[in-house]
């Protein structure tokens, strides 16, 4: 039995990514006991911290100890009753998932949707709440399943104007792309860490509204007794699930600290070190810096010859979809830039699949040499398999992006 020895793998697909190398050092922090001041005054800085990351002022900040999906199904299940009407604009994989949650709670769940590539518009999803009268409108920020970002700046308003909870998944898409859950007048949001906020996954950031915790907190009256059990069916029914009753955390994370669950300390360390990292170098030159690594990949795809999918005015800055050439096997490539390259892209599926590639340019890898690196990996690989490029196109209209950046002040690498 030996010790682990993975490969120097450059993660540059949808995610995960490589962690940046201070959230790896915070995680190998040894333990302390879950209620000692240390470990109790870490939780109250971390939830303090991811406040400024969702740039929020809710009370009720804090993480799910689980994968980004933990973070979805606590905010769906905790909220929705069952026969709750649920509202789910579906624009690529993550919007089925939503759909598949929330019934799962039992909810009466409606979907409109939208071809892969692109988005809704505004009018389209307030529509569809006039018809429908739902109590949430859950939506996916950014999907990489399609590599777009839904415009979220005025779904709040049109939500609050119809007495409706807006909730989003907003996992691949915070960091690296704006978002502003106070502005936009969101009720909760959950993320995890594994994208732009350059972590592993397994932990699930949350914040909520007082509008959403009142909610949940009435389900919580009905779990102290208000209701018996043989009438959890009906309205008024109790939360379904113990682990992801936001009731009960809320109470852990509390002054209260009624016992739930044994925090993950280790993964509240590398959660907190990626607050830390994205408010010690500012959000605005985080976002910059994806911005910046996102464009340079695009054009240099698009330099290349290659052409990139969807509707690009709503393109996620930190992942491009690139249709793959007819006349190279899709998943060869990716297999000779692993293996040969050590970099590793992603394939994708449903409608898409076989069809693109997905490139990544996420938290600790939205950077310039790892942008280039990937360009022309991507390249010699293309050009050993028959495809006639211009040599070296990729990475010089990347470098181009960057030299265009550094000069107007927007140098951030």
């Amino acid at each position: 039995m030996q010790p682990l020895s993975l490969p120097p793998r450059l993660l540059m697909g949808p995610g995960p990514i490589n962690c940046y190398p201070r959230v790896l050092q915070a995680m190998s922090t040894q333990l302390v006991g879950q209620y000692d001041p240390a470990m109790t005054g870490y939780m109250n800085e971390t939830m303090a911290l991811y406040r400024q990351v969702f740039n929020t002022q809710n009370q009720q900040t804090f993480l799910i100890d689980g994968t980004s999906r933990a973070g979805i199904e606590a905010a769906l299940v905790s909220v929705l009753e069952p026969g709750d009407k649920v509202l789910v604009p579906v624009f690529g994989r993550f919007g089925h998932l939503l759909t598949e949650i929330a019934e799962r709670a039992g909810a009466d769940v409606h979907t409109i949707e939208a071809p892969w590539g692109e988005v809704f518009d505004p009018q389209q999803i307030e529509d569809a709440i006039k018809q429908v009268q739902p109590k949430l409108l859950a939506v996916v920020q950014g999907d990489t399943s399609t590599t777009m970002l839904q415009p979220l700046e005025e779904l709040g308003a049109i939500c609050r104007a119809h007495d409706v909870l807006f909730y989003s998944d907003a996992t691949a898409s915070i960091a690296g792309n704006p978002f502003e859950t106070d502005v936009w007048q969101l009720d909760a949001v959950t993320v995890g860490l594994q994208k732009c906020l350059g972590g592993p996954s397994g932990s699930a950031p949350i914040t909520m509204s007082d509008r959403f915790v009142d909610v949940v907190r009435q389900r919580q009256h009905v779990e102290a007794g208000i209701r018996d059990a043989h009438h959890t069916d009906a309205k008024g029914a109790r939360i379904r699930s113990n682990y992801f009753d936001l009731a009960m955390i809320m109470d852990y994370w509390g002054d209260e600290r009624l016992n739930h669950h044994t925090e993950a300390a280790t993964m509240l360390f590398g959660s907190r070190e990626c607050a830390v990292a994205l408010l010690t170098e500012g959000q605005d030159a985080v976002l910059q810096r994806h911005q910046n690594a996102g464009q340079a990949m695009l054009k240099g795809i698009q330099a290349m010859g290659l052409k990139p999918f969807g509707d690009l005015q709503h393109k996620m800055s930190n992942v491009v979809g690139v249709y793959i050439p007819d006349e190279v096997d899709g998943e060869q490539i990716r297999h000779d830039l692993l293996n040969i390259f050590n970099i590793e892209i992603g394939t994708s599926f449903g409608p898409l699949k076989g069809k693109i590639w997905r490139i990544g340019t996420m938290g600790y890898n939205a950077r310039q040499d790892a942008v280039l690196h990937t360009l022309q990996s991507l390249e010699t690989v293309l050009r050993r398999s028959g495809c006639k490029l211009s040599a070296g196109a990729g990475v010089d209209a990347a470098m181009a992006v960057y030299a265009n950046a550094a000069a107007n002040g927007k140098g951030s690498l």
